[in-house]
């Protein structure tokens, strides 16, 4: 009797460590797709949206050369885009005292124009209220 009962007390600690293994897989399993959902890219569309065009500028740079360029710029809301448009004058502002600091050697290449856009991307969410931006990108870009 008293080894079927130890038999006994250990197949229900396995069954039981088992089911709570199962049990803490499940409930990572399901954290980890909750998370997964939260941070799924937007779409297109929900990007157009939530994005401002802001109209060519044109200005000299530090060393004489001038610079003309468009940019579109993405929020993370439709409320962010609204606010961005009523913040276009403050853009241009921002741009040009970021490239009137700049030379033609520090926009060549794709490591300039990166640094450019982040520096934008980080002086225009210090302003913003209704949400930020995501991304800054260069649509149109010359230096003569």
């Amino acid at each position: 009797m008293k080894k079927n009962n130890k038999l006994l007390t250990i197949m229900l600690s396995i069954v039981a460590v088992i089911a709570l293994i199962g049990v803490i897989a499940y409930v990572l399993l399901t954290q980890l797709n909750g998370e997964a959902k939260e941070a799924k890219e937007p779409t297109i569309e929900e990007v157009i949206l939530a994005s401002v065009d802001i109209p060519e500028i044109r200005t000299n740079l530090a060393d004489g050369h001038y610079a003309i360029l468009q940019l579109k710029i993405q929020t993370d809301s439709e409320d962010a885009a609204q606010e961005l448009t009523q913040r276009i004058f403050q853009v241009n502002n921002l741009v040009i005292q970021e490239l009137s600091e700049m030379t033609e050697e520090d926009l060549k290449g794709k490591q300039g124009k990166v640094l450019f856009e982040k520096a934008i991307k980080a002086k225009m969410n210090e302003l913003m209220q209704e949400g930020e931006i995501q991304q800054v990108y260069i649509t149109s870009f010359i230096v003569q």
